[in-house]
C-alpha cells in the first residue's frame, strides 16, 4: 500500500493524470491513488470499500491511507466510512452467495482476481469446523474478505454471527490503521506498508488458535 506524497484535494481534481500501466491491477491502483486528490474522495472511499466486500480486487486502505495522511483530523471518520460500508459490502456479498451464486460463479470464477474455483472449494470445506472465526480473520487479514462474504451465503451461515464478525473485524483493521497514521502521521505509513499484513496474519493465527483450544477443551 503506498501514498502520493501530494495533499489530498487540488483545485483541479480533474486534471490529475493517472499513470500508465500494461497492467489491469496496476492500472486499477494508480487509479485508486488518484482519488485522493478529489473532492469526492470520501465518497469513492466508500464505494470502494462496499465493492470490495463483494467483487473489487484491491482493499480501501489503498484510498484510505493517502486520506488519512492529508487530513489527519478527520482519519476516524474515513476509517468509520469504510468499516459501515465494508460491513454493507459483506452483505451484498452474503445475497450473491445465497441468492445468485448458481447463476454468477463462473463469472467471478473468470474475473475476480484471487477469486478461483480451487480457493472457494477449500473454504467452503472449512467451514464445518469454523464458521464464524473465517469470516473474522478475513475481515481483519489480507485473505480476500469477498472469498468469505459470498461463502458465507452460499453455505446459509446465521446472519448474526456473520454481520457481529463483519462489523468487528473490519472496523478493528480499518481503526488501527487511521489511528496510527493519526497519531504518528508519514512515518508510520512506511511501517504499515511493509509490516501490516504480516502482523494481521500472526493476529489470525492467534485467533484460530485459540478457538481451536477452546473446542478441543470443551470436547473432554
Amino acid at each position: 500500500m503506498s501514498a502520493p506524497s501530494s495533499p489530498p484535494f487540488t483545485k483541479n481534481p480533474e486534471e490529475v493524470q493517472m499513470p500508465s500501466s500494461s497492467n489491469p491491477l496496476r492500472r486499477t491502483y494508480d487509479w485508486m491513488l488518484s482519488l485522493a486528490q478529489r473532492k469526492s474522495a470520501t465518497a469513492w472511499l466508500a464505494l470502494i470499500s462496499f465493492a470490495e466486500a463483494s467483487f473489487f480486487p484491491i482493499p480501501p486502505d489503498v484510498l484510505l491511507i493517502p486520506l488519512c495522511l492529508g487530513a489527519l483530523k478527520r482519519a476516524l471518520k474515513f476509517a468509520l466510512v469504510c468499516s459501515v460500508a465494508s460491513v454493507a459490502g459483506g452483505l451484498a456479498g452474503y445475497a450473491i452467495g445465497a441468492f445468485g451464486w448458481e447463476s454468477m460463479q463462473e463469472s467471478f470464477f473468470q474475473y475476480v482476481p484471487g477469486f478461483t474455483e480451487e480457493k472457494f472449494l477449500r473454504i467452503t470445506e472449512w467451514y464445518a469446523d469454523w464458521g464464524w472465526p473465517l469470516v473474522f480473520l478475513a475481515g481483519f487479514s489480507p485473505i480476500p474478505y469477498k472469498i468469505f462474504t459470498i461463502a458465507s451465503g452460499v453455505l446459509g451461515m446465521a446472519l448474526g454471527p456473520f454481520i457481529l464478525a463483519s462489523a468487528v473485524s473490519r472496523s478493528a483493521r480499518f481503526f488501527l490503521v487511521a489511528i496510527l497514521l493519526a497519531k504518528f502521521g508519514e512515518p508510520m505509513k512506511e511501517k504499515i506498508d511493509r509490516h501490516f499484513n504480516v502482523l494481521a496474519l500472526l493476529f489470525g493465527v492467534l485467533l484460530i488458535g485459540g478457538f481451536l483450544a477452546i473446542k478441543l477443551l470443551s470436547s473432554h
